[in-house]
Order: structure tokens, then sequence, then C-alpha cells
């Protein structure tokens, strides 16, 4: 990227280069080609129809979305989305009312793992033109929610299948980092049992992008659902998933002041970076200086400091691999795109942003 266009861009502003999330789209979907793995893209990370778009044009079979007004926002501004799975127990009669919509606009799934949340389900679409499909989802590890074991997962797929307007659709886990082995025991344990009492389990999906390059390792999973995977970041960097020659997304910022010979100050803070330390020291990484630590930000100021002089002066322009990309994402209404022959840097506006119901 030349200075001068760097120096063009009104800042704090996010910028995703879109030649390096094809590269990182179409790595993992020649991985999952080859071990049989059907792709599941969650557009959390992004937010973006445009790379939605990518992802499908790639090879993934569907997208994953996290609430039922990101799945509106997504599908309204990219007709090629036609099969969604919405990871996330949907509770309350407004949500169900908008989910029951969303079912009649594109192939729909989504998971439970308690008896209430199916009887909700249930109740919205036991008259509906077609069932809905619901996995179970199950706690391989993570212990955020899910059922704790393969035999809750089996009774719950029967209370499913045997509910007014609902299909039992199979089996869903996000497992911690390094965590195949657990989804592999759990998910083959539950398939078993399952198909014991005369249900079919057509999906097993699993998710997460650290480990994501070892997806194979659980063969008994059909899906997986990377996410940050598009725009990498620093979390991921540190855990040597990739480099920063991989993230496609960084935070631009002008230095404001340079209050002492080891210390600036940037117009990007919390606002921009996100405060997500995610088992890190510092809040994001300033490309081409390893030198420097982000070690403070406050709303709308980030301060950088370096054990020797730090070489910036009023008006220098960094460039920002925040912590954690999904975060930031979500905190901007529009992102500057570069790549793909693009001489200037193109606004996209982040469809979903703000979609948290």
């Amino acid at each position: 990227m030349t200075d001068d266009l760097l120096n063009s861009i009104d800042t704090p502003a996010v910028l995703v280069d879109l030649d390096v999330a094809q590269r990182n789209i179409q790595r993992f979907q020649d991985y999952a080609r080859a071990h049989g793995l059907a792709v599941r893209p969650h557009i959390k990370t992004h937010k973006l129809p445009a790379i939605a778009r990518m992802q499908l044009e790639a090879g993934a079979c569907g997208i994953t979305c996290q609430k039922v007004s990101e799945a509106e926002a997504m599908i309204a501004d990219c007709p090629q989305i036609t099969d969604v799975l919405i990871t996330y127990n949907i509770l309350g009669a407004s949500k169900l009312t908008r989910l029951r919509a969303l079912a009649q606009k594109v192939r729909l799934s989504v998971v439970a793992d308690s008896k209430a949340v199916v009887q909700g389900l249930s109740g919205a679409f036991a008259d509906a033109p077609a069932p809905l499909a619901v996995l179970v989802e199950c706690d391989t590890g993570a212990h955020r929610c899910g059922v704790a074991s393969p035999q809750a997962a089996a009774d719950l797929a029967q209370i499913i299948a045997d509910a007014p307007g609902l299909t039992f659709g199979g089996l869903m886990t996000y497992p911690p980092a390094g965590g195949e082995a657990g989804v592999e025991t759990f998910m083959t344990a539950a398939k078993h049992l399952i198909e014991a009492s005369g249900l079919a389990v057509p999906v097993i999906t699993s998710g997460g992008t650290p480990s994501m390059m070892h997806a194979a390792e659980a063969p008994v999973t059909t899906e997986y659902r990377p996410g940050t995977y598009v725009y990498n970041d620093r979390s991921l960097v540190a855990r040597g998933v990739c480099g920063w020659e991989d993230c496609a997304l960084s935070v631009v910022a002008t230095v404001v002041s340079v209050p002492a010979p080891d210390r600036a100050i940037i117009d990007a803070g919390s606002k921009a970076l996100t405060s997500d330390l995610l088992g890190l020291t510092g809040y994001g990484h300033v490309l081409g200086r390893d030198d420097i630590t982000i070690d403070q930000l406050s709303e709308e100021h980030g301060r950088l400091v370096s054990a020797g002089p730090i070489g910036l002066a009023v008006g220098d322009r960094v460039r920002i691999v925040p912590n954690h990309a999904c975060v930031v994402t979500n905190m901007v209404d529009q992102i500057l795109a570069i790549g793909q022959g693009r001489a200037t840097p193109e606004t996209f506006p982040v469809a979903a942003r703000g979609c948290i119901r």
C-alpha cells in the first residue's frame, strides 16, 4: 500500500484487503475439500454480503449467523445466500415470529440445547408449511452452551423429532481450540445412540478458526464453521495460525500527539480497536513496528510506547492489526476495501452491524 493512498484515508478507518481475504477463504476451502468437509463460514467476523459472496463462490455450502437479525440483514443484501444456520438458542415471541418469516426465504436450520428452546420453536412452527431443522448443540469441552453428554444429545434429538413443526437436523458444537479429540469422542457416541433410536444424523457441524487446519482430526464431523479465518487478527498470529501477511483487516490511525520521545497518541481508541486482550499484552500490533506497544486505550485515544525513541511525528499514519477482528467489524458503519484491482479504496457498508437480536 503506497504512502499516498494511506495518507488519503480519513482516520480512524477499518481497511480490508480483499486479495488477502480471498486467499484466506481459498486456503481453508481447499483443505476442507481435500478432507470431504462442507464449509459453512460464520459471517459474524465480516458482516458483509460482498465477502459472503466470495465465500459462497469459493464453494461454501451456506453461511452461519449468530442472531436472527444478522441473518435477516445478510439475505436482504445477498440473494446468493440460500442456506443459513443460526447457532444460537432462540427464545421469545418476537424472535420466533421473525424466524418463521426467515424460513420462508431460505433453507434454515437452528440449534437448541434444552427442551424449553425446542418447545418455543415448535410453537412457532407447528402449522408451518415445512418443518424447521433443529440441531442439538453439544458441549464438547468449551463449557459455554450445549448438552453435557451424548445421552443428553440423544434424548433431546428425540424430543425434537417428536415436536410438531420440527425435524431433527443433526449435531452442532463449538469446541475449544485443539479440541478435536473431544469432538470425535462425544459426537461419535451421540451419533451411535441417536441412530440406534431410529433417527438419522444428517449433519455434524463443528467450528473455530484456531483449529480449522486440524478439523479432519475429528472425522465424524461433516461440516466446519470458521469465522475469523477470513480476516485473521493478532490473536491468531500469536497462536501461530497465520502471519501478519495473512491479516486482511487493519485499522488505519493518525498520530495526533507526540508528547514525549518514547510516546505517541493516535486517534483510534477502544471504539476502533476494541479493548479485548484475549490473553495478550497490549491492544494491537503496529505493522512494521515490532518495537511499539499499544499499552493503553481510552475511548478515542490510543497510547503507543517504545523502549527507545518512537520515531513518529504528528500527522503520521500507522496500520494496526487488532487483537480481535470480529469486534472491530461491529464497531464501524463501513469498511474501506482495497485489492481485486481497485485503484482507490471502496466503501462497503457493514450490513449486519449492530444485529444483536
